[in-house]
């Protein structure tokens, strides 16, 4: 495939906000990744502030902190709020 204009963390984010109960399994199945490599990002993006979830039963609810400014000096003026609706077409896919 080579490469492409979103990083893997975005891309996790991207599925967290199409649906919240999204495992780690179908996350790595949808961007071609391991799971490993998404429970690292899970991870990354938990410590950085930008989800948090709870257990509900054997699956996990994802909230995504919507205001987190994005990380790179370049774009630190947008919202992950704002990414995520630019790449849905400004669906509304997020709860927070």
């Amino acid at each position: 495939m080579g490469w492409t204009f979103l990083t893997n963390h975005a891309q996790v984010l991207l599925c967290i906000a199409r649906n919240p109960r999204v495992t780690a399994q179908e996350i790595a199945r949808t961007i071609g990744i391991t799971e490993r490599a998404v429970q690292r990002i899970l991870h990354d993006l938990h410590e950085a502030g930008y989800i948090s979830h709870v257990r509900e039963g054997r699956h996990n609810h994802y909230t995504i902190y919507g205001d987190q400014p994005l990380r790179h000096p370049t774009v630190q003026n947008i919202t992950v709020r704002e990414l995520l609706a630019a790449l849905t077409n400004g669906a509304a896919v997020m709860a927070k």
